[in-house]
């Protein structure tokens, strides 16, 4: 893909009196010489694999740390118990976070959206709605078209990758994502899909890379429940007619400037943060 801003696609989507999703499978077309049919059948291969990946969740397996795995039963038994605070679709999109991040952990096939990280994050909140019936297919494959064009500009314009920018770049990254595919799907404007990555970017600014014992387990499993959340909360925000302050493209930038900002202990390298914790080190310790 070929956009540098998220402002270029809005102003596509305005100019040309289409959607944030046509806008972007007509730029995977021409960059990559391929036709419309072409690309949908690749990105519902990817939706395939993210179902897949999804519904074959195994509460029983550990990864080989054993620091990760089962907590997704956990919350998924919590929601059928329905004593908690949160309603049964966040609960469910809970759930999803907690099943896929500890499938990552636990080498099962993922899709990464946009890292391995933060693989949780789009899948909680779309395959709930998916398997409730309130979207069908060729909507989930548009809204992972705009989740796609929104992630290909946050990656060239600052980074994706917490070794880069920390964590803010892999589960804010993906939590913006999240937020604009949700926009999409309540058929939002462009212009309301900006402010949703706007938003959920913003409330992740400076979010440290810190895996304990240098595995993208603890925290990065839970903090994709916190992604998912944050991106419900942002689309709705966005629903009701609230506007982000700052810019979208402005809030990356912001971003990008952190993450540079960012000592390298906190920057995926174990070092610093939670991984520096007494207990971190214990647990790095007994691994060894």
């Amino acid at each position: 893909m070929s956009f540098g801003a998220i402002k270029d696609i809005i102003d596509l989507c305005e100019k040309n009196e289409k959607n944030f999703y046509q806008i972007i499978l007509e730029d995977d077309c021409k960059e990559r010489d391929v036709t419309k049919e072409a690309s949908q059948e690749k990105m519902t291969q990817l939706l395939d694999a993210m179902l897949l990946a999804a519904f074959s969740y195994d509460a029983e397996l550990l990864s080989a740390s054993k620091m990760v795995g089962g907590d997704g039963g956990r919350m998924e038994a919590f929601r059928h118990e329905q004593k908690g605070y949160c309603g049964d679709y966040i609960q469910e999109v809970m759930a999803h976070a907690l099943q896929m991040g500890e499938s990552n952990a636990c080498m099962k096939r993922i899709v990464a959206a946009p890292t391995a990280g933060s693989c949780g994050v789009l899948p909680a909140v779309l395959v709930p709605l998916f398997h409730r019936q309130l979207i069908d297919q060729q909507e989930m494959v548009e809204a992972m078209y705009v989740a796609a064009g929104i992630g290909q500009v946050i990656a060239s314009r600052a980074f994706i990758a917490g070794a880069a920018g920390g964590c803010q770049a892999e589960i804010g990254s993906a939590s913006a994502m999240a937020a604009g595919a949700l926009v999409y799907l309540k058929n939002g404007s462009a212009k309301q899909i900006g402010d949703a990555v706007a938003i959920a970017l913003k409330g992740l600014l400076g979010l440290a890379c810190d895996p304990v014992a240098g595995l993208v387990e603890v925290p990065c499993v839970k903090r994709n429940v916190v992604g998912a959340l944050n991106a419900l909360s942002s689309a709705d925000m966005v629903l009701a007619g609230i506007k982000s302050a700052i810019p979208v493209d402005e809030v990356i930038d912001a971003m990008k400037d952190i993450g540079m900002k960012m000592d390298v202990s906190l920057k995926e390298t174990g070092k610093g943060g939670l991984a520096a914790t007494p207990t971190g080190k214990k647990l790095k310790d007994d691994l060894v």
